[in-house]
């Protein structure tokens, strides 16, 4: 058995936007497509060209999808009325990413399969909104190949620039 340590970076933001308001930004950035077509269509593509028109159809203006997302915060939600009824913080984890963009980097980090697509992180705390975010390139860096790692921080860099908008700390058109 083979055994790697991998450190993790996370990117960690906060927003003074209220939790819809970010939510939104995201929603409105990523593609959301009906799943279940479209893993029908990548199975129904019999060229690279058709597989690759399926996905740029999925995804949004960020280059980006969301394969699915869990709503955490209503076990919170849940389990907080069960005890006593409060304000129960919001927490969402969105599952994004660009099919191209994991073969990219599975083509010679197999391994990025495991990372890909991403985890985008969106709570509510006292002080605010939070997003996170573990990054791509720490995910890959210590299988030290160069191409998957230039892959790797171009998806950074595009959830980094989703994470902004959606904080309100950029121009939406940065995305």
């Amino acid at each position: 058995m083979l055994n790697l340590r991998i450190t993790v970076e996370r990117r960690v933001l906060n927003s003074s936007r209220k939790f819809e308001e970010v939510i939104a930004g995201i929603d409105a950035a990523v593609g959301h497509p009906d799943m279940q077509a479209f893993w029908k269509e990548i199975a129904a593509a019999t060229t690279y060209p058709e597989m690759e028109a399926v996905v740029q159809r999925a995804i949004g203006p960020s280059g980006l999808m969301e394969f699915t997302r869990f709503n955490h915060g209503q076990f919170l939600e849940k389990a907080q009325s069960l005890a006593a009824p409060a304000a129960t913080p919001r927490i969402v984890r969105l599952v994004i990413g660009n099919p191209l963009i994991m073969m990219a980097m599975a083509k010679h980090v197999h391994d990025a399969g495991s990372y890909a697509p991403i985890t985008l992180l969106v709570d509510e705390r006292d002080d605010g909104v939070q997003l996170s975010y573990d990054t791509m390139a720490s995910f890959l860096g210590s299988y030290g190949t160069p191409v998957a790692l230039r892959v790797a921080r171009e998806l950074d860099a595009k959830v980094e620039a989703l994470m902004t908008a959606a904080a309100g700390q950029a121009d939406e058109a940065e995305i």
